[in-house]
């Protein structure tokens, strides 16, 4: 009997993090796939990933609606609790040997509370790491919850071993994203025609050269969102360089940067930037991979421009102690400051690739360690 593998995807970013790992994991022959969107997955203003998900030929088992409105900690609060009330229902129902999550939001807290209490082997996917923010926190309890730890580096695997867990139950497989950016320098596919995916704003001319902006807010600073987004608009504007610019996530003060962004648009022509909610991830890392630079505080920054040697400006405090390669040069929220460090990354050009998050091969390592893992009577997965 094939061991049923739920996992359960929160958030855009959430998506391009296991992505291989979903295919890998329908195509092995001792696993069978169940798949949970949950939270902003499933909204239409934050892209609405399921649409992606299922066109890429992903069966959808179940969706939890559960975020608040409003993007402030009391709504990220509440909606975990939403989430870990709603997901308790869906795994009574398809009854999971184990549930995967991923990484260090907030609705993924919901997702491991509920599998513990539920007696379900619990796979963290991305454990071990260090980043700014109440990140850490989410990260390290959802670590204390797991069975198996998957995780992106050595460093982290380290990391989880100074914090008790049993070395054996972790394993590096590298981060999935980094299959997608293989991928798309492999293949030798052109970047998509951006504009193809609508946004709003001005179309222009990228063919010499162009800006990716990606800046959400800081759960420990969402009542400096709106300041912190108007020192990176102030740059971009100043700069005058073709950019598309993609919307923050569901986190706390993301209502203040969204606010900041209109506010702006509406003062300022901004003809050399286009905004967009999402992109296929395959179509994000091809136009990343043809971007004079990345600007901003996502993690794709660090990670998947390790890989693809793209340029990158990190703002502010959301990835303190992320483990970075040389692509990255780090500056505060201060306009000056970030179109300095933009000019220098430009003029920079392509690094030469890291393998600091892995070699491209995760995919197929998470489902190998899904099927390998034995589960002890006291439902404890290890290896």
């Amino acid at each position: 009997m094939k061991r049923k593998v739920c996992v359960v995807i929160t958030a855009r970013p959430s998506y391009a993090r296991i992505k291989t790992a979903l295919a890998a994991i329908r195509e092995h022959p001792e696993l069978e796939l169940q798949l949970v969107l949950a939270a902003s997955a499933l909204l239409e203003r934050y892209g609405s990933v399921v649409d992606v998900i299922e066109k890429d030929g992903f069966r959808v088992d179940r969706r939890v609606h559960m975020i608040l409105e409003g993007e402030n900690l009391v709504t990220s609060a509440k909606s975990t609790g939403l989430g870990l009330v709603e997901l308790a229902t869906v795994f009574d129902d398809l009854k999971p040997d184990m549930v995967v999550t991923i990484a260090d939001r907030f609705e993924t807290l919901a997702t491991a509370v509920c599998a513990s209490y539920m007696n379900i082997p619990l796979v963290h996917i991305q454990g071990g790491e260090v980043t700014g923010s109440i990140d850490d926190k989410v990260r390290h309890a959802i670590t204390k919850l797991s069975d198996l730890h998957l995780v992106a580096s050595p460093s982290a695997a380290e990391r989880l071993a100074r914090m008790g867990e049993e070395p054996e139950r972790t394993i590096v497989t590298g981060c999935p994203s980094v299959d997608i950016a293989r991928a798309c320098v492999e293949d030798g596919h052109e970047a998509p025609d951006a504009f193809a995916f609508g946004g709003v704003g001005a179309q222009f001319d990228l063919s010499n050269g162009f800006l990716v902006v990606m800046q959400h807010p800081v759960t420990t600073e969402y009542q400096a969102a709106y300041r912190q987004v108007r020192q990176t608009l102030e740059a971009i504007d100043r700069l005058d360089r073709p950019t598309l610019w993609f919307w923050p996530n569901v986190d706390a003060g993301s209502d203040g940067t969204s606010k900041c962004i209109r506010a702006y648009r509406e003062l300022h022509a901004l003809e050399h930037v286009h905004f967009f909610k999402n992109l296929p991830p395959e179509a994000f890392l091809r136009l990343l991979k043809k971007s004079l630079c990345i600007v901003g505080n996502s993690s794709v920054a660090i990670r998947e421009c390790a890989y693809l040697g793209v340029p990158a400006v990190n703002i502010g405090t959301r990835q303190n102690g992320r483990d970075r390669g040389p692509n990255v040069i780090d500056v505060e929220h201060e306009t000056k400051a970030i179109e300095s460090a933009i000019t220098t990354q430009c003029e920079h050009g392509p690094y030469t690739s890291s393998e600091i998050y892995g070699d491209g091969r995760a995919g197929r390592r998470i489902a190998d360690a899904l099927s390998a893992a034995s589960l002890s009577i006291d439902k404890r997965l290890t290896i």
